[in-house]
């Protein structure tokens, strides 16, 4: 198995991109660039408000920060090389590059969903025990579940990479994708795969599945406990308090199981690669914008660090 993988360490990949549609190709690069531009601005500066401010140095921004560490990492492993081939005529990645890139980037992912699953905790307890929030969300605790998070993530990772670097490549080792996805690469190998194709099935079943019923469970005592609020104003602080998170994991769950949905067939490949750019490029910038323009305390936080820039510097 391992000879193989070693055998396989010289091989160059071509990614076809969107290589179909060569009138798009600029057209492409340039809305990618901006939406690649923004995503970093945006949650690098969710980053520095969240440090800067005293008052955001709640459990609610601690996962929020290391949210948008997530998007600006995740984002950061795919798009540098679609913009590229989006502009040179060669679309070449070697095999460990393509093995980097997927590793990185699966990593991410899986972490990223742990994170909007922890970060349905929050609210939980902020909702149905408002009282007890600093006792029942101490500052360890919260350092501990986003460890858990990355921990988790990257081991899924490293053993769908192990079991990646087993395969062979013959043929022509074309890749029709932007990126190193995992059905794109299985594609491309001439071995077995069968059992890698369970593997990832069985890994992103649970891990899916996982998330979802953390997620659930947690909106249902938050549900439960909104119906028992007798006042409208504290129906609404409650509804205000999970509104962001809920689009969140709305936009990024729905676009995986939409994937989970679709055959992987050649007649399907360019509704897979449009809807891996939502999630690997979209997704990232629509966060910080979703966490933004829907928090008041993160708008006055900007506002309050932009005045105090803007007096700095007229002094």
């Amino acid at each position: 198995m391992l000879d193989e993988g070693n055998q396989s360490a010289g091989t160059t990949f071509i990614l076809l991109g969107f290589s179909k549609y060569p009138h798009l190709q600029v057209p492409l690069f340039l809305v990618f660039l901006c939406i690649y531009t923004v995503t970093m601005v945006g949650n690098l500066g969710i980053i520095v408000v969240i440090r800067l401010n005293l008052k955001l140095h709640t459990p609610m921004y601690f996962f929020l920060s290391h949210l948008s560490f997530l998007d600006f990492c995740y984002s950061s492993v795919p798009t540098p090389k679609l913009l590229e081939i989006l502009l040179v005529e060669i679309r070449t990645i070697s095999f460990t590059g393509c093995i980097m890139q997927f590793f990185f980037g699966c990593a991410f992912v899986i972490t990223e969903m742990f994170m909007l699953a922890v970060m349905a905790y929050d609210p939980f307890v902020a909702v149905c025990k408002p009282l007890l929030y600093i006792v029942v969300m101490p500052q360890k605790l919260c350092a501990l579940l986003v460890a858990g998070c990355y921990a988790w993530g990257f081991v899924c990772s490293l053993v769908l990479t192990y079991f990646l670097m087993s395969l062979s490549f013959c043929g022509s080792h074309i890749i029709d994708h932007f990126g190193c996805e995992y059905s794109a690469i299985i594609s491309a190998s001439c071995s077995d795969t069968h059992f890698h194709l369970m593997l990832m099935f069985t890994i992103s079943t649970f891990n899916e599945v996982c998330s979802l019923l953390i997620i659930l469970a947690s909106y249902a005592f938050i549900v439960v406990t909104i119906i028992k609020m007798p006042s409208t104003g504290g129906l609404w602080k409650a509804f205000s308090t999970c509104a962001s998170h809920l689009t969140a994991i709305t936009i990024f769950h729905g676009i995986i199981l939409l994937l989970y949905c679709v055959p992987n067939s050649k007649n399907s490949w360019l509704f897979i690669k449009v809807a891996t750019v939502f999630y690997t490029i979209m997704i990232p910038m629509l966060n910080p914008l979703i966490y933004s323009l829907r928090n008041k305390d993160v708008k006055e936080a900007v506002k309050k660090l932009i005045k105090t820039n803007l007096l700095c510097h007229s002094k």
